[in-house]
């Protein structure tokens, strides 16, 4: 049961970072997050308010959050990457996204906004992405809470990451009975 608990929660897996990141590796992932916006907006285009509440696993986010989610978190990582480039090993503020998913704007609004959002952060994102140097993705910012320092290139394949671990909780719950 735990397996399939973590399969609902992690249906990608982990992220994983590679030893060495490449140049390939960055293509790819900023690839991912250029498509994201149009990815997430085809998978959710179609729903009825109703199904936006359809959920991923049993005491998930709905699609609503989750959609809701991806603006915010997305939102966060944009001015973490700009703070990096423009300070010395900044220490990024952190924010609590479980609570944030239960602020009214994540729980009932409609999901226009964020998607908005996304599209909009995304294109100056991977703007700011396909323009930096080498030097510019060693750049890095420091998570107070696990004190470790992050550069720019592990983040950009973290978000990666993020967006197709979104993209499968969504399509998983629009296919699951786990409904509000």
């Amino acid at each position: 049961m735990m397996e399939d608990v973590e399969k609902l929660k992690y249906p990608i897996g982990r992220f994983v970072r590679p030893e060495v990141i490449t140049v390939v590796d960055l293509k790819e992932w900023i690839a991912i997050l250029e498509a994201f916006p149009d990815l997430i907006q085809k998978e959710v285009k179609s729903l009825s308010y109703q199904a936006l509440n359809n959920r991923y696993r049993p005491g998930g986010w709905t699609i609503r959050q989750v959609v809701h989610h991806c603006a915010d978190s997305h939102i966060n990582s944009f001015v973490r990457f700009k703070l990096a480039l423009t300070e010395e090993k900044p220490t990024i503020k952190p924010y609590n996204e479980a609570m944030w998913a239960e602020l009214i704007d994540a729980q009932d609004m409609p999901i226009d906004s964020s998607l908005a959002i996304i599209k909009g952060i995304h294109q100056r994102w991977v703007v700011l992405l396909k323009s930096l140097s080498i030097k510019d993705l060693q750049r890095t910012f420091i998570h107070p809470e696990t004190k470790e320092e992050i550069s720019l290139q592990t983040n950009i394949g973290i978000y990666a990451w993020h967006c197709q671990h979104h993209l499968n909780h969504i399509v998983n719950a629009k296919n699951s009975a786990y409904s509000s």
